[in-house]
């Protein structure tokens, strides 16, 4: 480099006034002598005016970066993203969250068990940390919110794009409502869209009405030749799909300053809320939460994809737990010394297997097999079946194996009038839990008979 620098005074004054620059560059650089310094590290002249330049991306930041914040939703706001949009739609979906402070409340209250963990997620990933807001929208932060299309969970994966992502549905689980499985999912799923459409608004769009709506509508508008952006597309979409970025940016513009709209927002602190524990062996989802020294309904709260009252799976299979709790159930755990499953399964061969003659064999009630199965009443369970029924013998301690969890399916038909009566059982409630799941937490009633028996054999 410099046996091509001309030896003037003009070029001499140059350098010298670049040399801060190069300076700076050298410790940017530092394996690199002065005389070698790339071009690139050079300043240019005029300065690059970025005035225009549109940011999809925001840089990933740095680990201690993630935690100056004092709280997740700081973390939030410092890593908007996306273009804002700002149109009627917008302002009235401002309104109607505004003039719904409980509304407000009962998400957000839910959302502080999930945000810290999505932000992270985002945040590793280099993605706008608003798509942390995004259940806001689908679900109201619900794990447990089911549309009338099928999706399902926090980020309302349908069936088989669950299934793409490789989100597990069987009998026993399914990972569309599972915390760290959908989100990991979720943001892949993001994250491909966005690849796809090059902007973060048509990804969204995407989401929510299908890649291929939004592929079509592009070549539409580039046939007429009219812009192809979120907004010069939303007459081509339908009303919820061109309502959905709006409401984003509602929620969006609400958590950037929540007191101009006469909100609070519960703090949420920059710290993990919960730990993921190894599950070792079948458990019941009641004893876990029992161990953990938590509530059911917020044991479900974190595990939400667990369908069955027992928790069955190999070595990967985790719970979410506080880390508080999380240590209680280590500790209570160790000093347990019982069963920690009261259930089996129980494959129907013959349609000759009524409920009622289940019941009698495994000394339960027809109710607690319906409830533990989600039979409906006035069905019949169909050959081929594979059902949980109450361990009644140490000869079925062993766990429920991956293959049965796999394949296990439940079928079920309508059952004919009979004139014999059923009086004398009580359907099993479950209180609010039943209410926000697909099958009420029942306990396995065992006659006491049965139970002192193995009572004996354990000692």
């Amino acid at each position: 480099m410099q046996a091509r620098i001309p030896k003037s005074a003009a070029l001499a004054t140059l350098l010298a006034l670049m040399a801060p620059a190069i300076s700076q560059a050298h410790d940017e650089a530092p394996g690199l002598p002065p005389a070698t310094l790339p071009l690139s590290a050079l300043p240019k002249s005029p300065a690059l005016d970025v005035s225009s330049l549109k940011v999809n991306k925001p840089v990933k930041l740095a680990e201690d970066d993630a935690f100056r914040e004092k709280d997740v939703w700081g973390r939030i706001r410092s890593g908007y993203a996306i273009p804002d949009i700002n149109n009627d739609l917008v302002g009235k979906h401002v309104n109607w969250y505004a003039t719904r402070p409980d509304y407000i409340a009962r998400t957000t209250a839910r959302a502080s068990r999930y945000l810290f963990h999505v932000v992270t997620e985002l945040e590793k990933r280099g993605m706008p940390t608003e798509l942390a807001l995004l259940p806001f929208i689908e679900s109201a932060f619900n794990p447990q919110a089911l549309s009338s299309a099928n999706a399902a969970g926090m980020w309302q994966f349908v069936p088989g794009t669950g299934r793409d992502y490789n989100l597990k549905q069987d009998a026993f689980k399914d990972e569309r409502r599972g915390v760290l499985a959908s989100t990991d999912a979720a943001l892949s799923y993001l994250q491909r869209l966005y690849d796809m459409f090059g902007d973060w608004q048509l990804a969204l769009a995407a989401y929510n009405w299908g890649e291929g709506s939004v592929q079509k509508a592009i070549k539409r508008n580039q046939a007429a030749g009219k812009p192809t952006d979120f907004e010069s597309l939303a007459e081509l979409m339908p009303a919820e799909t061109r309502n959905y970025v709006p409401k984003l940016q509602a929620v969006k513009n609400i958590i950037a300053n929540p007191a101009q709209y006469g909100l609070n927002l519960p703090a949420i602190d920059n710290t993990p809320y919960f730990t993921a524990v190894d599950k070792t062996s079948d458990i019941d989802l009641t004893i876990a939460a029992h161990l953990a020294e938590l509530s059911v309904d917020e044991f479900k709260a974190l595990n939400p994809q667990f369908k069955r009252p027992v928790i069955t799976g190999d070595e990967q299979t985790k719970i979410l737990l506080p880390k508080e709790n999380a240590d209680k159930f280590h500790l209570n755990l160790a000093q347990w010394g019982k069963d920690l499953s009261t259930w089996t399964t129980h494959k129907i061969t013959t349609a000759r297997e009524s409920i009622g003659t289940l019941a009698s064999r495994f000394h339960t009630t027809p109710e607690v097999i319906r409830q533990a199965n989600n039979i409906p009443q006035k069905s019949l369970l169909k050959a081929g079946s594979t059902i949980l029924v109450p361990k009644i013998s140490t000869s079925a301690s062993v766990d429920i194996s991956p293959e049965v969890e796999r394949n296990a399916t439940v079928a079920f038909e309508a059952e004919r009038e009979r004139t014999t009566s059923k009086a004398g059982y009580k359907l099993a409630k479950g209180g609010k839990a039943a209410k926000s799941s697909p099958v009420a937490l029942v306990k396995a009633r065992v006659s006491h008979d049965a139970a002192k028996g193995k009572s004996r054999r354990k000692n």
